[in-house]
């Protein structure tokens, strides 16, 4: 009976041990030791109204065993009002111990204010290192010669006059200010060249004008071209002396297609005269594309003047032969 207590007495505090060993086991896998070393800032973009900052993050493996889902967030804070302005998180692969892994983010801050931007890498559901820097003075960065703010989305065509072989297009184009502030007043010009020749058929400058935060405007100029050919219209933005925006768009008033697999192609027939757009015009106006009638002037005769100075003469020989 005593050597049945005492077997019992051994196989329990063997097993007791071996659960406490298994325990000690885990406990020896020590959790991940992660930190942050080190964080690089480089612009990468400056607009009118906003800048693209490439933030680089060096983080160092110093000891333990890193889990599946480490991840490093950034969140940039308004240093003013303290107001949370963004914030993105990005995987962090694994590292090695001993070694230095870095990752890369891109943020997009306005130019006007100062921001602090917070490093928080976490390992599982666990903090591991924090860090933080502060932004201030992006307004002086100086802006991309080609990135002022607007865009050119789009050019309509309208035919507004149709004159012997000539045709009047207006040519409206759709532009679109993406940035935070009113935009400057930029020249443009808008220029028609024909598709094969590359030749110049008119060109017409004007401004953008002063465009709000996020609107689109239309800006419209009227192109006189030749009928029966195929232009490229082609508009240019203009900063002082610096062509920094370029957009372009096609009027065929002479289009082809292809009639068959062995690339036949035939022209078609366009009569421009049936697009012709007219603009209402109110009681007592003159229609803007319509030259009012004047009078023929009396100056150099024309063919119609020839024949009544002729007639005239024939006239006066007749009564002279019949008085003599």
């Amino acid at each position: 009976m005593v050597n049945n207590i005492r077997i019992y007495c051994v196989a329990i505090f063997l097993l007791t041990l071996t659960i406490y060993s298994s325990g000690c086991i885990k406990n020896f896998e020590k959790e991940s030791n992660i930190i942050i070393t080190d964080t690089e800032l480089s612009v990468d973009k400056v607009t009118s109204s906003f800048v693209d900052i490439n933030v680089t993050t060096y983080i160092l493996h110093t000891s333990g065993v890193q889990k599946n889902d480490t991840s490093l967030q950034l969140k940039v804070f308004d240093s003013n009002t303290d107001f949370l302005k963004s914030k993105k998180a990005i995987e962090v692969g694994p590292i090695k111990e001993g070694e230095t892994s870095s990752v890369s983010q891109s943020i997009r801050l306005p130019r006007e204010g100062t921001y602090r931007v917070e490093f928080v890498l976490s390992d599982g559901n666990k903090t591991k290192s924090t860090a933080e820097i502060y932004l201030s003075g992006l307004e002086k960065l100086k802006t991309d010669v080609q990135e002022i703010g607007i865009g050119i989305d789009s050019i309509d065509f309208l035919v507004r006059k149709v004159v012997g072989n000539n045709v009047v297009i207006e040519s409206d184009v759709y532009i679109t200010n993406s940035g935070s502030n009113v935009s400057q007043d930029y020249k443009m010009l808008v220029k028609a060249r024909e598709m094969d020749a590359r030749l110049i058929a008119d060109k017409v400058w004007t401004t953008t004008g002063l465009i709000g935060p996020e609107e689109t405007v239309v800006r419209s100029v009227n192109l006189t071209v030749p009928d029966n050919y195929n232009y490229v219209v082609e508009t240019l933005v203009w900063k002082d002396n610096v062509l920094v925006k370029r957009g372009e768009d096609y009027v065929q008033l002479n289009p082809q297609k292809v009639i068959d697999k062995n690339m036949t192609v035939e022209s078609k027939d366009i009569v421009t005269s049936d697009f012709v757009v007219e603009e209402p015009v109110m009681p007592g106006e003159t229609p803007a594309y319509e030259t009012p009638y004047e009078e023929p002037e009396m100056g150099t005769p024309g063919f119609g003047s020839v024949l009544a100075i002729i007639s005239l003469i024939a006239a006066l020989f007749i009564f002279r032969r019949r008085s003599v």
